[in-house]
């Protein structure tokens, strides 16, 4: 690891420190909480370590034994940790409703589910399969997401509120990339091997939306809430609709940082107009 890299881990284990010593002195209530997860810790591994395994712990495999695995993924490859704080910066920075570091790494579904899942990503990357998918399986029961262990995700993403998010197993997810609730990343039904989607830097992906198959999403493009993606989408395109479909582009090229769903690229005068998605004649029956 980087000197750089090590103060960067410093100063966020020392800013999260301070911060919850803020909350105990507010809420007495969370004193034990705080100090279970935070204050009793030696340093944000041990921190971190001890959210993952109180989340995952289980009758059969103990809060003691997940925290020792976690602690050996952080000594053996401590990016672990440069990925956790980029993931927790990326919901302060991105959702209004996170502005502190401690309520995010605490308390939001979305960072302890990416965590969970990097741990189990190292299982598997050290041929530990078993356990690996067995982390699996509690972080789809703890939180009703479901990733395969060996999907290779980057960091700095936001997997805002999570629920319902389905990521498969040959599946690629660069960095920077923001996704809501519902989410699918998953296959066709009829392929094997490489057969899931790959999904570049940038990328917003809205609520609900279904992107199946060995496709491209390409780098700052907008998939709307609600779509079914079956081909591959250009990068710095918006596209909705069940087959999705090209309706515009999105005003920055980063759509992930912005978080804006809404189809503002169609107003472009580089948009032609059978490009945005007609609105239906409703029609009424008076009675």
């Amino acid at each position: 690891m980087s000197p750089q890299d090590q103060k960067m881990i410093d100063d966020f284990w020392n800013d999260l420190v301070s911060l919850s010593l803020q909350i105990v002195k507010k809420e007495p209530a969370l004193e034990a909480l705080m100090n279970k997860l935070v204050l009793t810790c030696r340093s944000f591994d041990q921190c971190l370590a001890r959210i993952i395994s109180s989340k995952l712990a289980s009758y059969e495999v103990d809060r003691q034994q997940l925290f020792q695995i976690c602690m050996q993924a952080y000594a053996d490859n401590p990016n672990l940790l440069c990925d956790a704080i980029a993931d927790v910066y990326a919901v302060v920075n991105r959702d209004p409703a996170s502005s502190s570091i401690v309520r995010v790494l605490l308390f939001l579904k979305g960072p302890h589910v990416l965590e969970s899942w990097r741990v189990s990503h190292w299982l598997w990357e050290k041929d530990r399969k078993d356990f690996a998918s067995f982390l699996q399986s509690r972080i789809s029961d703890v939180f009703s997401v479901d990733i395969h262990p060996a999907a290779k995700i980057g960091k700095g993403l936001m997997l805002d509120h999570a629920t319902n998010i389905v990521i498969g197993e040959t599946a690629v997810i660069a960095d920077t990339v923001s996704m809501l609730h519902d989410v699918t990343l998953g296959g066709t039904g009829k392929e094997q091997g490489d057969r899931h989607p790959k999904v570049g830097r940038g990328v917003m992906i809205g609520a609900g939306a279904k992107i199946l198959g060995n496709i491209r999403i390409g780098e700052g493009a907008i998939v709307g809430a609600g779509s079914v993606v079956l081909r591959d989408v250009p990068a710095h395109t918006t596209v909705v609709g069940v087959p999705a479909r090209v309706v515009g582009r999105p005003q920055m090229e980063m759509p992930s940082l912005d978080m804006d769903q809404t189809l503002s690229g169609c107003n472009q005068p580089t948009i032609t107009v059978d490009q945005c998605p007609a609105v239906p004649t409703i029609k009424i029956k008076q009675v």
